[in-house]
């Protein structure tokens, strides 16, 4: 039977090559859209590692023109206590530009005995900015003020960077640095993974240090943690409050849940592209496959009609059809999963081999169901054909 199938497939190879390509590329586009949905879908299962909700930040450019760094502590730190004194405020804490779904990013890399890990998010925060978007603190704890006379610089990084680290094995009390470095930094803490890009993507490595005095020359953000009944009366009263204490500054508010959206949205755009190109090939290879077997079935009536003549039942006819196509697909596939199968072998785009693995399933099952479908219809009116009526046209 195979054997048959596949010398009609070679006595018509040229018009079956062009099908073949179809599904091919077919196959590689549903691919790579399964591969970002799993990717996405695994990323949206874990949690976000922090409270977003009434959560907001306070943009703003330092105006203040002293160089003097304790005039400009006094400074932020009486506009620290003018905004907690606020009663809809709960907790305030000055940071870097690199807010949770902001554009802003700080990255390095580090070297660990031999071992350089590089794209390693990096946080400058203070001791209240754990409690103002309540970070989970999985090993050792969080920042204090003991930190200021530590030995060695403290710092706490997320459960990813640990497990890439020193795997299973605890972390708090290490000592981690470039190689060359004289003066190690002393790990202290480790937090659940923050997805600072929104639910869709990766938390990543990050580390978070501890601001000294100096930070306020260049801190442009605050983090205010407000009650639920605050409304937008108290955000405009919020907005002048720190607009008059900071002349010639240019002062924005926005919430955290406002800019999680929005990020939201701009990493899930990629995924609706490729959405949008996989249904126009899946239905451009879906109409040529139901084509090609229509005009098969026109151009075969004597064919199909003797075979029905010598004692061929109308459903081993429509098999043979639907035989026919389903070969064709695995052909496509096989040339398709061999390229595949490269991605989780070569590490591309560092994700894990389980996502990879996964889209490879879902896409073998999509193509051989569309094929399935398209197939069945042209083979019920193979079936239906006479073999009087047939063999009288030829």
């Amino acid at each position: 039977m195979f054997k048959h199938l596949f010398k009609l497939i070679w006595n018509k190879k040229k018009q079956n090559f062009l099908l073949m390509s179809e599904m091919l590329i077919s196959f590689m586009v549903i691919f790579a859209v399964f591969t970002l949905m799993i990717y996405y879908y695994n990323n949206y299962r874990k949690p976000m590692g922090l409270d977003y909700e009434d959560v907001w930040v306070i943009n703003y450019n330092n105006s203040n023109k002293t160089t003097n760094s304790d005039s400009l502590t006094t400074f932020y730190e009486t506009l620290r206590s003018t905004i907690k004194a606020m009663p809809q405020i709960n907790e305030i804490s000055y940071c870097s530009d690199n807010v949770p779904f902001s554009d802003n990013t700080s990255q390095g890399g580090l070297t660990y005995k031999g071992k350089k890990i590089d794209h390693i998010n990096e946080y400058r925060v203070e001791d209240s900015y754990k409690k103002t978007l309540n970070i989970q603190v999985l090993e050792g704890r969080w920042f204090n003020k003991e930190d200021a006379v530590s030995k060695n610089k403290p710092i706490i990084i997320s459960d990813q960077m640990r497990e890439e680290l020193f795997g299973n094995a605890p972390a708090v009390g290490k000592l981690i640095g470039d190689d060359g470095d004289k003066t190690k930094m002393k790990i202290i803490g480790v937090i659940q993974g923050v997805k600072e890009k929104g639910d869709y993507l990766a938390a990543g490595n990050a580390q978070y240090t501890r601001a000294d005095t100096g930070a306020f020359h260049w801190f442009g953000r605050i983090l205010v943690k407000v009650n639920p009944s605050a409304d937008a009366t108290f955000e405009g009263h919020l907005y002048k409050t720190v607009s008059n204490f900071m002349k010639n500054s240019n002062v924005e508010i926005e919430h955290l849940t406002n800019k999680r959206s929005n990020i939201n949205l701009f990493n899930v755009i990629p995924m609706i592209v490729l959405a949008i190109v996989s249904c126009f090939l899946i239905i451009n290879v879906a109409l040529g496959l139901f084509g090609v077997l229509w005009y098969n079935i026109n151009k075969r009536r004597g064919e199909i009609g003797l075979r029905r003549a010598v004692g061929a039942t109308g459903n081993a006819v429509s098999s043979q059809l639907i035989g026919e196509s389903m070969v064709l697909a695995t052909l496509s596939l096989i040339i398709g999963s061999f390229f595949a199968i490269q991605f989780p072998l070569l590490n591309v785009f560092n994700l894990q081999a389980g996502i990879y693995i996964a889209a490879l399933v879902l896409s073998i099952i999509f193509i051989y169901l569309l094929v399935l479908v398209c197939s069945l219809y042209p083979g019920k009116q193979a079936a239906a054909i006479y073999p009087a009526v047939a063999l009288h046209e030829e």
